[in-house]
């Protein structure tokens, strides 16, 4: 069999190049061992917001009487329910992705794929057969895993990663959390929302920190508001698995202390899906980890490509569905945008949500940039107070000089729907002055981001 593309892995980088490279016209199949859509789809993105909704309608459940709303007899989350919504959500969604790759005349190949010499790939099935077929251009999407730490052995039972944590037989008593990016940080919201006691462990000075400083003190605020035991500054040593309960050692300016947890939960990163799958054979190189590649996601081999996880840049889905497409525009002789990597939203599905674009104060400082700064607070905004969570405010980074925005952080609720408007505005280089004279609708969240907007020239009206 020979294609004009062959996709190994189907996650949000492998799927959406291979459909969109069919809808350019080349005969494109697709290779993958588990489910259509891989980690984002049925294990990551898509079922962990599920779960997370499951927590939110259950903390609203908690405070109707706050809503004018009496309920009679006790509230309780069951927690199998939870986890069997979640997993209908993400079979619902790979179900989706085989609907679509039918609809785009995409061949599913089932099996493990291997790259070899000649622009071949060795696809085995489960039940051991071998099939070589050939393409013209074979794009590596093979995504990543929960990183295993030093001395910290995930044995999927009492120290879990995120698979595990989405699948517990039972809800743990209490759980300790290696990580406080969004992955740990989302996963110690769910469970501490449903009454596990949850401590987070990280090894920097701040929570989800990647994000601005202002951003990551006042999750860390809302978190221990919550009852999350936040510790900070603090290094996971080891984890004793033996007896009913894990013992934790961890260390921080106080010294060494044992934390025991029912489970352990290691969050601390992910490693790349690269073991196997024929790179040395092909002579393709790595840096770091990772597939060395151009703008364009072309290896140092012709022929072979690589986008998602697998290569240098943010391990975030929309971010390999881009440069997905953009390498396959590419190959078809199309003249696609390098990808702008400054200008990647993140989100983290918290409560309060958090998302950001661009430079942090710090960064922008660093970079010598002359800034204005300005933030506003949801307690000043008429939809939050309406809503009944008023935690949070919006903050953007401005270039004084010539109005360029640099940078936009929010924490709050629905502020991972409010970021795209940042970043159509950064892609068009709106500046400051623009925003504030663009009429949002009120009463709306997304308001608040003008009147952040208006505070950094000194013309908010409303605080």
């Amino acid at each position: 069999m020979n294609y004009d593309v062959i996709v190994i892995g189907s996650g949000p980088g492998g799927y959406v190049a291979a459909i969109r490279a069919s809808q350019l016209g080349m005969k494109t199949a697709v290779v993958e061992k588990a489910e259509p859509g891989g980690v984002c789809l049925n294990w990551g993105c898509i079922p962990t917001k599920a779960l997370l909704k499951s927590a939110q309608v259950y903390n609203y459940m908690k405070h109707a009487s706050d809503y004018g709303i009496a309920l009679t007899g006790d509230v309780k989350p069951d927690f199998q329910a939870m986890i069997g919504r979640s997993r209908e959500v993400a079979a619902g969604m790979s179900k989706g992705i085989q609907f679509l790759f039918k609809k785009n005349k995409v061949e599913h190949l089932q099996g493990f794929g291997r790259l070899m010499p000649g622009k071949k790939v060795e696809i085995t099935s489960g039940e051991g057969k071998k099939t070589i077929v050939t393409a013209n251009h074979v794009i590596i999407a093979t995504g990543a895993r929960s990183k295993e730490l030093p001395g910290i052995k995930q044995d999927g039972k009492k120290v879990i990663g995120y698979r595990e944590a989405m699948t517990l037989s039972r809800q743990p008593s209490s759980m300790l959390i290696i990580g406080s990016g969004a992955i740990g940080s989302e996963f110690a919201y769910f469970y501490n929302s449903i009454g596990t006691e949850v401590t987070l462990v990280e090894f920097l000075p701040n929570i989800v920190p990647l994000e601005d400083e202002e951003i990551s003190k006042q999750l860390e605020r809302s978190f221990k508001k919550a009852g999350i035991k936040v510790l900070t500054g603090t290094a996971v040593k080891s984890a004793e698995t033996k007896g009913k309960n894990c013992k934790v050692t961890i260390e921080s300016k106080k010294g060494e202390q044992v934390v025991e947890a029912e489970i352990v939960l290691s969050a601390a990163g992910i490693e790349t899906n690269l073991e196997g799958i024929g790179l040395e054979e092909t002579g393709i190189k790595t840096e770091k980890g990772k597939i060395a590649v151009d703008d364009f996601y072309r290896t140092n081999v012709e022929g072979y490509y690589a986008i998602g996880d697998v290569v240098h840049g943010p391990a975030l889905a929309h971010v390999a569905s881009a440069e997905g497409i953009t390498c396959v525009e590419k190959i078809a002789g199309l003249d696609p945008e390098p990808l702008d990597y400054g200008n990647i939203p993140a989100c983290t599905y918290t409560s309060p949500e958090v998302a950001s674009v661009g430079m942090t104060e710090k960064q922008a400082k660093e970079a010598g940039f002359e800034i204005k700064v300005g933030r506003f607070p949801f307690s000043a905004s008429g939809k939050a107070n309406a809503s009944g969570n008023r935690d949070g405010f919006i903050k953007v980074i401005f270039d004084a000089r010539y109005g360029e925005w640099l940078g936009a952080h929010m924490i709050g609720d629905n502020v991972t729907e409010m970021i795209a408007e940042a970043v159509a505005a950064r892609k068009l280089e709106t500046t400051g002055h623009e925003i504030i004279k663009t009429i949002h609708p009120h009463p709306t969240m997304s308001e608040a981001v003008m009147e952040a907007v208006a505070a950094a020239y000194g013309e908010v009206i409303h605080i």
